[in-house]
């Protein structure tokens, strides 16, 4: 099985030799660059989380290559977001030239030579990779509140759908089950509040409203099946080398609800479904966070303590987090307190805010005495950082200006053919590419549903019969009907001529004036009573006295 292009011409990854394949005694640190002296992250630390910060431009997307095909070269799979695409460049070799070496002596690897990883390329729309679904139960009420931004009661509601649908054992697997639950539960509104509460209308259409924004963001292509298999994202190539699973995010970012949302749902069922391992020598997976500040970005309090929480107890399942953001105040000081391993670029401050972040950020280092922290973050050039990482007993080590060491993989994104290379190579083409449909709620509710009942017939007082019965009564001076057209063809018989009666005076007695007067005070009664029969047969008596 080969994962990614195939490497340069000459190299042999396969080759136990070769500079990709570390010593034993080196196989659980990781080189992140020189300073003082030479700089490694500890793998039987590096579950203690991480942090790597820094403004654009200063070389955040270069360390967080080096840590990811650093943790595949010692067994440990990777997930990685790409928010700008140049990260898939992790999946082909590097190109080299005399600065690049020059570069890589200079920071502890006088041995460079170009290598490319294992990668796997996943999509959430699966157009640059294969797609990645999930359930709508996976997700569960609190995430997909948080993606339709909806506020407390209308949260309270959605949890109750999914609770009805629990219970009467309905699968929620994408948005037509939704749906359908929804629509169910609000139908059925009265005779379900005894058991499970009142379900405000209003609320169910503002949960519909968002279901029908996210549809038009694209966001359905996440909802379904085959949903992800996690194990799939832990797995190492035949070689030992742990696969990179690099997340194509540059479409995905663009709407950051969901891109944070999704982030949050996958560390979560990592954190429910791995067993607890205790301290390893390595981790069994570790998770890159890009542009990590769309997770908290007007995030509900739940929210941010499910983080916290995921983030303080998934260390004992083997997984390590590192967050990349451009600044350390995007973090929540309770999640930022985890985070025991931190590269820091160079930070700007101009502002009032900045200058708040540089000394917050100088803050958390153990201080080197050989130089001032807060002056050091500013002076960093691309590049460099500021690097403490534990070291033995998870200890922080003295804060090191360090240079950081070039990846071997290339530093630039793949060609388009390069990019469809990977995905026919990969062990998992196939799998999930085509969208399954199997029975859930929407198709037991709709087997659920009565029949529409036929068309009721005519009845007395509806406006069909009161219109044929008036159309067979002769009205005084109106014609006499058509006959039928068989009757129209026969001529009729040759009538005498009566010669015309007297015209008669168009005055009238008092006596005619006043029964005209009764007779159409009567028939105006008379037709204001039809009026409101017609009314009542029509509109089901809505009009009333």
């Amino acid at each position: 099985m080969r994962l990614g292009p195939l490497p340069a011409a000459g190299s042999d990854r396969e080759d136990s030799s070769s500079p990709t394949q570390p010593s034993p005694q080196m196989a659980q640190q990781l080189l992140i660059g020189t300073g003082e002296a030479a700089r490694f992250l500890l793998g039987q630390y590096a579950n203690r989380h991480g942090l790597v910060a820094g403004a654009t431009g200063t070389g955040k997307t270069i360390t967080l290559q080096i840590l990811a095909e650093g943790f595949s070269e010692i067994g440990v799979p990777v997930f990685a977001a790409d928010v700008k695409g140049d990260l898939s460049g992790i999946a082909a070799p590097g190109v080299s030239s005399p600065k690049l070496l020059a570069r890589a002596a200079a920071t502890g690897m006088p041995d460079w030579s170009p290598s490319a990883n294992p990668v796997v390329f996943w999509d959430v729309f699966g157009t640059n990779g294969h797609p990645v679904r999930a359930t709508v139960s996976e997700l569960g009420p609190l995430l997909l509140s948080r993606l339709l931004d909806l506020s407390d009661v209308q949260e309270a509601v959605l949890s109750l759908v999914f609770k009805y649908c629990d219970d009467q054992g309905l699968l929620l697997l994408d948005f037509k089950d939704l749906r359908a639950a929804l629509n169910h539960v609000s139908s059925n509104a009265k005779s379900l509040g005894a058991d499970y509460g009142l379900v405000s209308t209003a609320s169910v259409g503002a949960i519909q409203r968002g279901l029908i924004q996210l549809e038009a963001d694209g966001a359905e292509h996440f909802f379904g099946e085959p949903a992800l298999d996690l194990n799939d994202f832990m797995l190492c190539e035949p070689g030992g080398r742990g696969i990179i699973n690099v997340l194509a995010a540059d479409v995905l970012y663009r709407k950051p609800r969901l891109y944070a949302t999704f982030l949050l749902w996958l560390l979560s069922e990592l954190f429910e479904q791995l067993p607890e391992a205790g301290d390893l020598d390595k981790p069994k997976l570790v998770f890159f966070f890009d542009e990590a500040h769309l997770l908290f970005n007007d995030a509900p309090k739940a929210l941010v303590e499910k983080v916290e929480q995921v983030v303080r107890l998934i260390r004992s399942k083997g997984v390590g987090v590192y967050f990349v953001t451009q600044n350390p105040l995007d973090l929540p000081e309770s999640v930022l307190g985890q985070l025991g391993n931190r590269v820091q670029h160079a930070l700007r401050a101009f502002t009032p805010r900045d200058q708040k972040a540089v000394k917050s950020a100088a803050e958390t280092f153990r201080p080197n005495p050989r130089f001032k922290t807060q002056d050091a973050i500013t002076e960093l050039g691309v590049g460099e950082a500021l690097v403490s990482t534990l070291q033995e007993g998870g200890v922080p080590d003295i804060v090191d200006r360090v240079k950081v060491r070039p990846p071997r993989s290339r530093m630039g994104a793949l060609t388009a053919d390069e990019r469809t290379a990977c995905l026919q190579h990969s062990p998992f083409n196939g799998k999930y590419e085509q969208v399954q449909d199997r029975e859930s709620a929407y198709e037991m509710l709709a087997a659920q549903a009565p029949a529409a009942p036929p068309p009721a017939a005519s009845s007395p007082g509806t406006l069909g019969n009161w219109w044929e019965s008036m159309s067979r009564q002769k009205v005084p001076g109106a014609p006499a009907p058509s006959p039928e057209p068989s009757a129209r063809r026969a001529p009729a018989p040759a009538q005498p001529r009566v010669p015309a009666a007297p015209r008669a005076s168009n005055r009238q007695s008092v006596g005619e004036a006043a029964i005209k007067s009764v007779i159409r005070s009567a028939g105006s009664q008379v037709g204001r009573e039809i009026g409101r029969q017609l009314l009542r047969g029509v509109l089901g008596s809505l009009t009333r006295r």
